[in-house]
């Protein structure tokens, strides 16, 4: 009889153990926002930020501002005996790439838009806790069919710069997105920028470039998602001054270099990011982000 009673509640308490065990898993795999939305815990429920008001800052106060860590990538697929030494530099590997961004989100990055970093550069608006930005350059379809799911996966937005000539192209060497998938990048609350219509040098720009390289792709992306473009990144990451009053008229308020430094009287127009190389595990990417930034 002792036995037995001795038996039921040792039975008793691994129920009870394990249930509360599913419970607590359940919490720390998941909470939820003000509107019931269920988000991860790594997670920041998405933030509207009205920027329609802000007022631009003077070039020292956005300088002083510690720069949010943003990242550059481009094709994420796995290395073909074709590819050379400096283009794998650009060319992360899929499960490389899906350990780089698990490293973030066990690091206890949370993902930011321009919006956010608008705001925050401009008048010091807080952001969510060591905040990064994703960045996704050339329009590569890897970006929809590895990099949106991987992100997805982490609660994660980006931004995608889109090169317009190729939209809908497949390549010998790589295939890009539709017109369709880069709508639903957009729908699903990631923001599209502008990267030219076919990479042009923005340094060289004159005559009919303005128009061929920025009015006709800024028209065609805007059509697609039917939303008003602001962000641009210069091809390779070259810029010069004399072009940026060209981007301004044209309504952009953001431009995004690569990682020199930015322009002491338009630091909104030469904002930094890193590339991800391809060369770099998950350790090495984190200790670039802290040496970067």
């Amino acid at each position: 009889m002792k036995k037995n009673f001795l038996s039921l509640i040792a039975a008793a308490l691994i129920l009870t153990a394990g249930c509360q065990s599913k419970s607590q898993s359940a919490t720390d795999a998941a909470t939820t926002d003000s509107t019931g939305k269920v988000v991860a815990n790594n997670e920041t429920p998405e933030q509207k930020v009205d920027v329609s008001g802000i007022k631009v800052a003077d070039a020292k106060t956005i300088l002083d501002r510690k720069q949010v860590p943003i990242l550059c990538y481009h094709q994420v697929r796995n290395w073909k005996p074709t590819d050379g030494k400096v283009g794998k530099d650009y060319i992360v590997e899929i499960q490389n790439f899906k350990d780089q961004i698990k490293m973030l989100a066990d690091s206890g990055y949370h993902t930011i838009l321009p919006d956010q970093l608008y705001a925050y550069l401009n008048t010091g608006a807080k952001l969510p806790s060591k905040p990064i930005m994703l960045t996704f350059d050339d329009t590569d379809l890897d970006q929809f069919t590895v990099v949106n799911p991987t992100l997805k996966k982490y609660g994660y937005k980006a931004v995608y710069f889109i090169m317009t000539v190729s939209i809908g192209k497949k390549g010998k060497f790589v295939d890009y997105m539709s017109a369709d998938q880069i709508k639903q990048l957009s729908d699903e609350g990631n923001v599209i920028g502008s990267h030219t219509y076919d990479h042009k040098n923005f340094k060289k720009y004159a005559g009919k470039d303005w128009e061929e390289q920025l009015d006709k792709p800024t028209k065609r992306l805007e059509e697609i998602t039917g939303k008003k473009m602001t962000e641009f990144a210069y091809p390779f990451g070259l810029w010069n001054a004399e072009g940026i009053p060209e981007l301004k008229k044209r309504g952009f308020r953001m431009a995004y270099q690569l990682s020199t430094k930015r322009d002491e009287k338009d630091p909104l127009f030469t904002i930094r990011r890193i590339i991800a190389s391809g060369y770099w595990s998950p350790k090495t990417l984190s200790n670039s982000i802290k040496n970067s930034f």
